[in-house]
């Protein structure tokens, strides 16, 4: 009777080691292919954060030539009819701190 148990366990032990087998690869697969998406997924991000880095270093470059004082002044001149205060017509206030 022992050995009859005996042997039901372990044809039991091999009939389920045999069917882990297969679902071992399936699920081995099935992460395969999520790896595979998630790595498509970065390298997509990888390259948008390229993009926006080299986009960024243009923005950087136009703020600077837009904000240079010449190019201000030239404004300030041209376009807006401003011109340069005579030192006759500048006023200097100078405050006192009240505490």
């Amino acid at each position: 009777m022992k050995q009859g148990i005996s042997s039901i366990f372990k044809t039991m032990g091999l009939f389920l080691l045999a069917l882990s087998i297969p679902g071992l690869l399936i699920l081995n697969a099935v992460q395969s292919k999520k790896f595979k998406e998630q790595e498509d997924s970065v390298l997509e991000l990888e390259e948008k954060q390229s993009e926006f880095v080299e986009q960024n270093k243009k923005l950087i470059t136009e703020i600077g030539v837009l904000s240079s004082s010449d190019r201000i002044e030239k404004v300030a001149e041209n376009e807006l009819g401003m011109r340069k205060a005579e030192s006759n017509e500048i006023v200097r206030v100078e405050m006192r701190n009240k505490k």
